[in-house]
């Protein structure tokens, strides 16, 4: 492989591993979760909320619902409520001045709308793990598609997880207190506290002016319903116990606890086992719900005037508040006092306790399939050969084989979820065929063997072209092409599929085989040639390059610890070999004869073994 290749599939894997991303809910889950929530307030409540609500609408009825939250809202909507903008916040916008001008202009937040009315059908008719998966890769797929920054924004997901806790012995507050610190990485709690803070201080505000202008309205309501979002996230089972660690393990973990849950507590001592990202169950539902219609409870007491936070701040800006979540990694400045978080412990006790960081006390932690990797592969193959190499030869025949192989690569799955698939690898090994069954048109013979894989987005090796370039001139092509090659393509009808006894993929130029056979005198190739005495053959030796594409992939199973994964694999393949020089062995002095192509076809049964070295 040559040096140019090898650097556009590094330059190609290294940006599918900085995204990796982990968001929490998706999109139906979270607006579900607001409607309960609005659905739980007092009659007064939801009074004052629609009022709120209408007045923001000013200017824009035909973009903004009329009423807050809809729970029979179908599967085409045509509008955006307010359960809908904490949705919006965080995964698909990056701050509340962000996310409220994509609610209100940007065409594009319809669809999303619709893939998430869509998911949110799709994922209430599964009935198994393989339906949930398919549902799952079908909307990433399509949000992908739909929100121009989806890939890019999804790659700084920090905020979207709970803080590993340091200790044992900590109340909420103190908790809060280290969150929000200026040593801690942006978390979900804290992302939080910043934006409902905030939030509540605009609201006082605007309460003491009686300031009722539609913009500062909208700016209040998107505060609060960016923050929303993260105390959503609070609830997720991958983003308590998925919070520290390097990408591969933050990954791996967090999907498996979504799936399969986890015991916890919240601060305030209630026990409960909870699910996570498309697995959420009623109760799970229920329990963030009742955090969200508290938050709610006190943003619309500070509107009415009966919260006020403990310090005074009037100079609070009336634009919906700017701190962009991907881009920082940590809040440089407290959002208020101790005091001002002790005004919002109602909301922060029903939140989960996270899990503990590194060391004694650890979850146990697992590994997406993400990172550079050594690996062995072994491999038995049944094919057909549709003539032999000699013109007269025209009868197909079959052979078998095996081969092992050493693999070096970057395991690139699970980029947006495990039905992604990014991997690269090169790899180098030998093989060994039977004679050809039936009329021995081929002997028995070994080869040396290359295999290359790597996802393209439209056409083989086109990655290996455009990587060098964009990645010195618009890396966010260069995301956006490098994801949608890990997700099927730009027509993704290579993305895995889920099935009830495994993962099926059509795969047709992401792989390329080659073997370099060469026969010796051990083992000659007779090839008829008619008028060639004594018996109308001639013996050869013979050197030939065949080349093998895998046509689709079945994956049979898949296990996976800390740091490696082994899986068997059934790939049906089509290819040929092609003679690349041959010489006269008998009789001295025949002519050469005129050799032909081969089309080959057949089954290759593969035992895969990876070792993940970071």
């Amino acid at each position: 492989m040559s040096r140019k290749i090898k650097k556009s599939w590094l330059i190609s894997g290294l940006v599918l591993l900085q995204l990796a991303p982990a968001l929490a809910w998706v999109f139906p889950e979270h607006r579900d979760i607001a409607v309960l929530a609005v659905q739980h307030l007092s009659a007064e409540q939801q009074a004052q909320l629609q009022k709120l609500w209408q007045e923001a609408r000013a200017g824009h009825e035909n973009r903004l619902c009329e009423n807050v939250g809809d729970s029979s809202q179908g599967t085409n909507p045509t509008c955006i409520d307010f359960a809908a903008w904490n949705a919006i916040a965080g995964d698909h916008s990056c701050s509340a001045r962000d996310m409220l001008g994509i609610a209100l202009d940007a065409q594009w937040i319809l669809g999303v709308a619709k893939v998430g009315a869509r998911l949110k059908t799709q994922l209430a008719e599964a009935q198994r793990r393989d339906q949930r998966v398919n549902a799952v890769r079908v909307s990433n797929i399509a949000l992908e598609r739909t929100d121009p920054e989806y890939a890019t924004r999804a790659s700084s997901n920090d905020a979207h997880f709970l803080l590993a806790r340091p200790s044992i012995s900590m109340d909420a507050v103190a908790y809060a207190q280290i969150a929000l610190g200026g040593h801690s990485e942006l978390n979900a709690l804290a992302t939080y506290l910043w934006y409902h803070l905030r939030a509540l201080r605009l609201a006082e505000q605007l309460s003491s002016s009686g300031d009722d202008d539609a913009s500062a309205v909208r700016a209040a309501l998107a505060d609060e319903a960016f923050a929303l979002h993260f105390l959503e996230d609070s609830f997720a089972a991958g983003h308590v116990a998925g919070n520290w660690g390097k990408t591969p393990v933050r990954l791996g973990t967090h999907d498996y606890y979504n799936e399969h849950g986890i015991a916890l507590s919240s601060w305030s001592g209630q026990r409960f086992v909870a699910l996570g990202d498309a697995y959420m169950r009623p109760e799970d539902a229920e329990r963030a719900s009742a955090a969200v219609r508290e938050s709610l409870a006190q943003f619309l007491s500070a509107f009415s005037g009966t919260l006020k936070l403990p310090s005074q701040d009037d100079s609070v800006s009336v634009e919906p508040e700017s701190f962009d979540v991907c881009r920082a990694t940590n809040f440089n400045a407290p959002p208020g006092t101790v005091d001002d978080l002790k005004a919002a412990v109602l909301v922060v006790v029903q939140t989960p306790v996270p899990a503990l960081g590194a060391g004694l006390g650890e979850l146990p932690r697992f590994r997406a399939e993400l990172g550079p990797f050594i690996g062995l592969s072994t491999a038995v193959g049944i094919g057909a050969l549709t003539r032999g190499f000699g013109e007269a030869q025209t009868d197909a025949s079959s052979t078998a084989g095996l081969d092992a192989a050493v693999r070096f690569g970057i395991g690139l799955e699970g980029v947006l979820n495990e039905s992604s698939d990014g991997l690269v690898f090169f790899e180098v090994g030998v093989r060994e065929d039977r004679h050809a069954g039936g009329v021995a048109t081929v002997p028995g013979r070994g080869a040396l063997t290359l295999r290359l894989r790597m996802p393209f987005w439209l056409i083989p090796g086109d990655l290996l072209v455009a990587a060098p370039i964009l990645a010195f001139t618009s890396k966010t092509a260069l995301t956006k092409m490098a994801v949608e090659s890990a997700n099927g393509g730009l027509i993704p009808w290579q993305s895995g599929i889920a099935t009830r006894f495994g993962r099926l993929q059509f795969m047709f130029g992401r792989e390329v085989g080659a073997s370099f056979y060469r026969n010796n005198s051990d083992h000659p190739l007779i090839i008829a040639t008619p008028g060639v005495p004594p018996i109308n053959a001639t013996v050869i030796s013979l050197h030939s390059f065949q080349l093998e594409f895998p046509i689709l992939e079945y994956r049979l199973f898949r296990t996976f610890s800390s740091n490696q994964s082994a899986g068997l694999i059934l790939q049906p393949y089509v290819g040929f070999d092609e003679p690349t020089s041959w010489a006269v062995v008998s009789p001295v002095g025949a002519p050469k004869p005129r050799l032909q192509t081969i089309v080959t076809a057949g089954l290759r049964v593969v035992f895969d073994w990876r070792h993940y070295v970071q």
